[in-house]
């Protein structure tokens, strides 16, 4: 009898596994429609006064979007005002909704990944995740890795749908 071979295991091919990178902390609203009076106008002088009053260490290592959800023009500098407070106390933040925060998230993380990894070699974009990945890094992985990888396939190694294979000069 001979000796059972993992084949996928002693392949060249790297998987790259989003859920392992993609960060589980927290996302919250940092909304400054409740600093609007009458939800229509921001007051500089009680907008400055109110957020020296807010407990910061609620944001403490969570990923926080900073908008407006009330129909007010809103200046930039207010949500910028309240980067400011939250730069050095929460994990990260964007100004804008929490999809654009995602966005952000995800684009940071990418950013993160050393890219020659993929050089030549067959690469798998794992599917299936215990964690909501958004559909943009899914993207984003495609354009940062398909001018340097061998092939792309999507799925897990043992089961997998093409994507990519690099013409052969």
């Amino acid at each position: 009898m001979s000796e059972i071979v993992n084949r996928v295991t002693n392949s060249p091919i790297v998987t790259i596994n989003l859920e392992e990178i993609y960060p589980r902390e927290e996302r919250v609203l940092f909304d400054i429609k409740s600093f609007l009076f009458q939800e229509l106008i921001l007051r500089e002088k009680d907008f400055r006064a109110a957020l020296k009053e807010i407990d910061w260490k609620q944001y403490e290592n969570k990923w926080v979007a900073i908008t407006c959800t009330a129909d007010a023009i809103v200046p930039n500098w207010a949500f910028m005002l309240v980067a400011t407070y939250l730069n050095s106390i929460a994990r990260g933040y964007a100004i804008g909704d929490l999809k654009e925060l995602e966005v952000m998230i995800a684009e940071d993380c990418l950013r993160k990944i050393d890219l020659e990894a993929f050089t030549d070699r067959p690469v798998v974009v794992k599917g299936c995740s215990d964690f909501p990945i958004p559909l943009f890094a899914y993207g984003k992985i495609i354009s940062l890795i398909q001018s340097r990888a061998k092939s792309i396939m999507y799925g897990e190694p043992c089961s997998t749908v093409p994507l990519y294979k690099k013409q052969k000069s």
